[in-house]
C-alpha cells in the first residue's frame, strides 16, 4: 500500500474517531463538518511532532520500532491521546468563539431574507425621512433638544406612515415617558391620508366579500367618507335597504406594518441592551405591547368583538345611553367591517352654537355619565374618544365609532378609582395620596417620598376646588406621577388619557365645559354602584367560602403537623429547588466543581510525575513514572476540558 494511502487512512480514521469522542465528550451539538477539518489539520500539523517525540524517546527510529511491540503501542496510543486532547481543545475554543449553528429550513431562510431586505429598505426609507425633516440637528446642550425637533418629529412621523403614526398617538399618552413638548406637538397626529382608488377598493371588497358587490349591495358610494393609512370608508345601502358603512383595509397595510414592527421590535431590543433608560422604561416591553395592540387593530374581527362588549356594557348602564351601531358579522371578516351607518355630524365639526346652551349641556352631561360608568363600574370603555368619534344625531342622542381601541380596567383598579374620585371631589389630599400609592408602585424599584408627594396632589385639588372651570385633574395627576417617578398601571393611564381626550371634544360643543367637575360630582353615585348592597352580599359570600373552606381543611392539616412533630418525621422542604430542572442544574455544577478538582489534581500529580528521572525505565528514553505521569496529566486534561465545556453550555442557556 502507498505511503501516501496509508497516510490519508489514518488520518481519516483519527478524524472520525476524534470527532465522534469529541462530541460525545463536549455533549454538545458541535457540528460534524467543522470537528472533521480541525482534526485533520491537528492530525496532519501534530504528525512530525509526533515522530520527533517517539525518536527522542527512542521507540522509533530508521523508520521502524526499535523495543518490543506492546510497549511501542502503548506509546504511542499517549501520544495520539495528547494529540486528540489538543483536537478538543481547538474544538472547545472554536465552538467558543464561533458557536455552531442548526442547519435552518430553507424555506425559512429565503423568509428571513426577504424580511431582511425589507428591513433595509424600510430602514433607507426612515432615514431619508428623518434627514428631511432635520431630526438630528435640532441640539440644545442644556436640554439635549431645541424647541423646533417636536414639530420636526411630528412632521417626520406624519410622513413614514400608519405605524409610526400610531406610535406617535400612543406615546402622546404616555406622560410618564416624554417631556409636555413632546406630548402637545404628538396629540396633533392624525390618521388622514389619500384615498386610493375606487378600483382598488372595489377589488379589495369584492375579495373579502367572496362574490360580486352587487349580490350584498344595492350601491356602494364610490368617493369615500374617510380615508386613513390603514383603511377607507365608503357608504353604502344594503339590498333591504338598510344604510352602512363598509370599512376595507388598504392592501398593502399590513405588510407594511408588519415590517415597521419588526424594526421597532429590533430597535426596543438593542436600546435595552445599550442604555439604561430603556430598561427602565421596559423599551420592549412596551414595543410588545404596542405592536400587539397594532396587530389586534389590523384585525377587524377585534373591533367587531370591542363593538359587542362595550354594547353590553352600555346596556346594563344607568346613564343615559350612548348609540353603539350594529355590526354585521356575517359580511365582515379580518380585513373588512360592514356596520350601521351612524346619521350625524362629527363633534370635530361642531360649532358653540349647533345647540342651545341648555340642550348643549345636556348631551355633553349625558356623555360624561355615561363615559364614567363605563369606566369606573363596567370597566368597558371607548379608549379613543376624539371629536371625530363622537356623532351628533338630530334628535341629541350621541353615537360613539371606531371601536378599535376599548379598554378593559379590572375590578381591583376600578375599587381604588372610585374612592379616588370621592378623595379628589372632597379635596382629601391625603386619601388621596394613599390611594394613588396602592396604585402605582415607585419605578424601577426606588423609594417615593410621601409627604412631598401628598404635599403636590393637595396643590392640584386645591386649585381644582376653586377655579371656576377646573384645569384637568387627571393631566395634572400624570404630571406629578412622573415628577415623582411612578410606575402607572397602563390600564389606569389610558383612562387618564381617554378622559383628558374626551374633555377636548366636548368642549367642541360647550367651550367652557368643566368636565372634570361633572365627573367628580357623580362620584359618589359611582362609589355606591360599587358597594351596592348586591355586590357586597356576593362578594362576602365568596370569601366566606373561601374562609370556611380554610377553616374546614385547618383540623386535618393541625392533626397532621402534630402528628409528624410526634413521629420525628416534621419536614421543611425548600421551594428554591423543588423543581427537576433546578435540582439538574445543582447537579450539573457540583459534578462541573468535582471534575475540576480531581482534572486540576491529575495534571498536577502527572506534571511532577512526568519530570521526574526515578524510577524503573520502559525505554532507554522513557522511565515509567514519566510514563504514568502522563497518561495522569491526560486524564485530567479530558476532565478539564469537560468542565469546560459544562461552562460553556450553561453561558449559552
Amino acid at each position: 500500500m502507498p505511503t501516501w494511502l496509508a497516510f490519508a487512512l489514518l488520518a481519516l480514521t483519527f478524524a472520525a474517531v476524534a470527532t465522534w469522542v469529541s462530541r460525545r465528550l463536549l455533549d454538545t451539538p458541535v457540528g460534524w463538518v467543522r470537528s472533521l477539518l480541525i482534526s485533520l489539520v491537528v492530525f496532519s500539523l501534530s504528525i512530525p511532532l509526533v515522530l520527533w517525540m517517539l525518536e527522542q524517546s527512542h521507540v522509533w527510529t530508521g523508520g521502524k520500532f526499535v523495543v518490543a511491540l506492546p510497549i511501542a503501542a502503548v506509546i504511542v496510543a499517549l501520544v495520539f491521546g495528547w494529540v486528540f486532547a489538543i483536537v478538543v481543545v481547538v474544538i472547545v475554543v472554536s465552538e467558543f468563539l464561533v458557536p455552531t449553528r442548526p442547519l435552518r429550513n430553507p424555506i425559512l431562510v429565503i423568509r428571513d431574507a426577504i424580511r431582511r431586505r425589507d428591513r433595509a429598505r424600510r430602514y433607507a426609507q426612515i432615514l431619508v425621512i428623518a434627514s428631511r425633516h432635520g431630526i438630528g440637528l435640532y441640539q440644545n446642550r442644556s436640554r439635549g433638544y431645541s424647541d423646533e425637533l417636536p414639530d420636526a418629529l411630528l412632521g417626520a412621523i406624519n410622513e413614514a406612515g400608519v405605524t409610526f403614526v400610531k406610535l406617535g398617538q400612543v406615546l402622546s399618552s404616555r406622560e410618564d415617558v416624554l417631556p409636555p413638548q413632546f406630548i402637545r406637538a404628538l396629540s396633533t397626529l392624525q390618521m388622514d391620508s389619500t384615498p386610493i382608488p375606487w378600483t382598488e377598493a372595489e377589488s379589495a371588497i369584492r375579495h373579502e366579500l367572496k362574490r360580486p358587490l352587487d349580490e350584498v349591495f344595492a350601491s356602494v358610494d364610490q368617493t369615500p367618507m374617510a380615508a386613513a393609512s390603514v383603511a377607507q370608508v365608503h357608504t353604502a345601502t344594503l339590498l333591504n335597504g338598510k344604510r352602512v358603512v363598509i370599512k376595507i383595509q388598504r392592501p398593502r397595510a399590513r405588510a407594511q406594518v408588519t415590517t415597521d414592527l419588526d424594526i421597532l421590535e429590533r430597535l426596543a431590543a438593542d436600546a435595552e441592551r445599550r442604555t439604561e433608560w430603556a430598561r427602565d422604561y421596559g423599551a420592549r416591553a412596551l414595543a410588545a405591547e404596542f405592536a400587539r395592540a397594532l396587530r389586534e387593530e389590523l384585525d377587524y374581527r377585534v373591533e367587531a368583538a370591542n363593538t359587542e362588549m362595550l354594547r353590553g356594557a352600555i346596556d346594563r348602564s344607568k346613564s343615559p345611553p350612548l348609540n353603539i351601531p350594529t355590526v354585521y358579522g356575517d359580511l365582515s371578516t379580518s380585513r373588512m367591517l360592514v356596520l350601521e351607518r351612524a346619521d350625524g355630524i362629527p363633534f370635530s365639526r361642531l360649532t358653540p352654537d349647533a345647540l342651545p346652551p341648555e340642550a348643549a349641556h345636556a348631551v355633553v352631561d349625558g356623555v360624561v355619565d355615561s363615559v364614567f360608568e363605563q369606566i369606573a363600574v363596567r370597566g368597558v370603555f371607548h379608549a379613543d374618544l376624539h371629536a371625530g368619534n363622537l356623532i351628533l344625531a338630530e334628535d341629541q342622542t350621541v353615537t360613539l365609532i371606531d371601536f378599535g381601541a376599548v379598554g378593559v380596567l379590572e375590578r381591583s383598579v376600578r375599587r381604588l378609582l372610585a374612592p379616588l374620585l370621592v378623595a379628589i371631589a372632597n379635596d382629601d389630599d391625603v386619601s388621596a395620596t394613599d390611594i394613588v400609592l396602592l396604585l402605582c408602585a415607585p419605578a424601577s424599584g426606588g423609594s417615593v417620598e410621601q409627604t412631598a408627594l401628598q404635599h403636590d396632589i393637595g396643590a392640584i385639588l386645591t386649585r381644582i376646588a376653586n377655579a371656576q372651570v377646573g384645569e384637568n385633574v387627571f393631566s395634572a395627576l400624570i404630571d406629578v406621577m412622573r415628577q415623582h417617578r411612578l410606575a402607572v398601571p397602563p390600564s389606569l393611564l389610558l383612562v387618564f388619557r381617554t378622559l383628558i381626550s374626551l374633555e377636548g371634544s366636548l368642549r367642541r360643543l360647550v367651550p367652557d365645559y368643566d368636565m372634570v367637575g361633572r365627573g367628580l360630582s357623580r362620584a359618589p353615585h359611582i362609589a355606591l354602584q360599587l358597594a351596592s348592597p348586591r355586590v357586597l352580599a356576593l362578594g362576602l359570600q365568596a370569601q366566606s367560602a373561601i374562609a370556611a373552606e380554610q377553616l374546614r381543611r385547618l383540623p386535618r392539616r393541625i392533626e397532621a403537623i402534630t402528628q409528624s412533630l410526634q413521629d420525628g418525621t416534621f419536614q421543611v422542604r425548600v421551594r428554591a429547588l423543588e423543581s427537576a430542572d433546578d435540582r439538574r442544574w445543582v447537579d450539573s455544577i457540583l459534578g462541573d466543581v468535582t471534575a475540576t478538582i480531581v482534572g486540576v489534581a491529575l495534571v498536577a500529580t502527572g506534571f511532577f510525575l512526568a519530570v521526574s528521572d526515578v524510577g524503573p525505565a520502559m525505554t532507554d528514553g522513557v522511565r515509567v513514572f514519566s510514563f504514568l505521569g502522563s497518561v495522569l496529566g491526560l486524564g485530567g486534561m479530558l476532565l478539564l476540558l469537560r468542565s469546560l465545556s459544562g461552562a460553556f453550555r450553561r453561558r449559552a442557556q
